[in-house]
């Protein structure tokens, strides 16, 4: 491999070191203001936001809005049923039904 890279896998790693341990070295003594805790705690929703929907929107990567993508109509399934019902794991039993039963029927 080149230097390069090696040079940025490196500053990654540096990096990311620092960050993690700061928060063992400093946890007791570091508060964070209202609005960065509020910021923090929409992270994982992000996060998880980032890695479903592009699988949802373009499975096999071509876009397919229709409703005959069975991984558009069980994402969309989940999260209606995680926001009516505050319950992820049935959100994500019923989206796993749901998706089955379109494959299945395809």
């Amino acid at each position: 491999m080149s230097d390069l890279l090696w040079a940025t896998i490196l500053g990654m790693f540096v990096a990311t070191f620092v960050v993690r341990a700061s928060f063992i070295v400093f946890g007791q003594k570091l508060r964070f203001p209202p609005a960065v805790v509020q910021a923090l705690g929409h992270g994982p929703v992000a996060v998880l936001t980032a890695i479903v929907a592009p699988e949802a929107i373009a499975p096999g990567g071509h876009v397919d809005l229709s409703l005959s993508n069975p991984y558009l109509i069980g994402t969309l399934v989940a999260g209606l049923v995680a926001w009516k019902s505050r319950n992820i794991l049935a959100a994500v039993l019923v989206s796993f039904l749901v998706f089955g039963a379109l494959r299945w029927l395809a």
